[in-house]
């Protein structure tokens, strides 16, 4: 018995607005991991923070063997098959994409467009690079940033769908990810998905890591992916043009991302955005203080995502937020609410399991501080061995 699982995904978020905020005549491609076997590709785009039509008028699939690099902080002579974000296919063959039988698709405002069934068999080890060209002038507004050893791709001038080794005198690398929300497998009824879901932090690299961990620990019917956007609450978003870029409220996000073909899972990362930025008016006038939620209110919006995870039959499992001492909002009074919250999600029993990031990163001679060594330097976002370390915390009953 075979059915779909996701093997990559993203959320969908709102670009930063500028001048140049159009694209036309340019190529986007983007290397897919495969972690387990299928029969065939499905592809969804997804246009839910565009405010206009957009036309995808030809994309790709090609397909690279495995190729063994050393990844990430492996140990000497460790090698994964894995290519570490890089988007050179360096040899394969092209495979057509099709939306109803026609090449090119035109997705409405707040709509998405999933492809027909692309029969290819794919193995573990693989990367699937998927390219789509844009001919037109195409508002460029659905879009999530994210970084991390697994992830990445470019964007190139012209039709390069069915080019292998795209020049690097006319492509770029980008960390954005625009319209391309999932990539799904027919597979084995084994094999699974596990959601991420979150905001910067799980943007970056943690998920990665974590795909990464299940190779190399032998979960190998697992699949990680992720679903943040940079600046979300859960409570609040913003309505003004300088900040939109900060993503979508909850109410506005979990019921449309965490439906992912094949996911019994979900790790929920979030809140810590609520606490950190209201200032006041005084300080900035679109962060107001009446921003900031009471800690009661902060734990029935994650209690919301909670229950709607239920309806859809996962398993839940929620990361406590992680220090926050020296970063330039931090006050006594958002450390005490970080803590009234974690210690919500340390003894709720309203989860499957409590991920206790906070305890895994903190310094235990200063608790509300990063250990120096998993601290970025912006004392919000871990360093990247924060991020390897957060991986190493989730349990591993979840991943088999």
């Amino acid at each position: 018995m075979q059915h779909w699982s996701s093997i990559w995904a993203n959320a969908v978020s709102i670009a930063e607005n500028r001048p140049e905020r159009y694209a036309k005549n340019i190529t986007i491609r983007y290397p897919i991991h495969v972690p387990f076997d299928g029969s065939a590709i499905r592809l969804t785009f997804d246009n839910y923070c565009g405010t206009e039509p957009v036309t995808i008028n030809k994309t790709t699939l090609l397909v690279r063997e495995p190729l063994s690099v050393t990844c990430g902080d492996s140990s000497p002579g460790e090698t994964l098959s894995v290519t570490c974000g890089d988007s050179s296919p360096k040899g394969g063959a092209f495979w057509p994409v099709t939306f109803g039988g026609e090449r090119s698709v035109t997705i409405g405002a707040g709509e998405s467009a999933a492809s027909d069934p692309v029969e290819v068999h794919i193995r573990a080890g693989e990367t699937v690079y998927v390219s789509f060209y844009l001919a037109d002038f195409t508002l460029m507004r659905s879009v999530v940033f994210t970084c991390g050893p697994l992830s990445g791709g470019l964007y190139a001038n012209g039709d390069e769908t069915e080019t292998v080794d795209i020049d690097v005198n006319t492509s770029r690398a980008t960390k954005l990810n625009y319209f391309l929300s999932d990539v799904s497998i027919l597979t084995a009824h084994q094999n699974r998905t596990i959601v991420c879901y979150g905001d910067s932090i799980t943007a970056q690299d943690w998920p990665d890591d974590l795909q990464i961990r299940c190779r190399e620990e032998g979960f190998n019917r697992t699949a990680i992916v992720r679903k943040a956007a940079s600046g979300t609450r859960i409570l609040r978003e913003y309505s003004c043009l300088t900040y939109e870029s900060y993503g979508l409220m909850g109410s506005h996000r979990f019921l449309h991302e965490l439906p992912v073909s094949g996911a019994d899972a979900v790790i929920i990362q979030q809140g810590i955005n609520d606490i950190i930025h209201p200032v006041g008016e005084e300080v900035n006038i679109f962060r107001p203080m009446s921003d900031l939620p009471t800690v009661e209110e902060l734990i029935d919006g994650l209690k919301t995502y909670i229950a709607q995870a239920r309806q859809m039959g996962l398993k839940v499992y929620v990361g406590t937020l992680i220090p926050m001492g020296g970063w330039r909002t931090d006050a006594p009074f958002r450390q005490e609410m970080r803590h009234a919250y974690n210690d919500f999600i340390r003894t709720t029993d309203l989860i499957d399991g409590c991920i206790d990031f906070d305890r895994a990163l903190r310094d235990p001679a200063r608790p509300d501080w990063f250990l120096p060594e998993y601290d970025s330097g912006d004392h919000l976002h871990p360093s990247k061995k924060g991020y390897q370390r957060m991986a190493a915390e989730v349990p591993q009953e979840l991943l088999r």
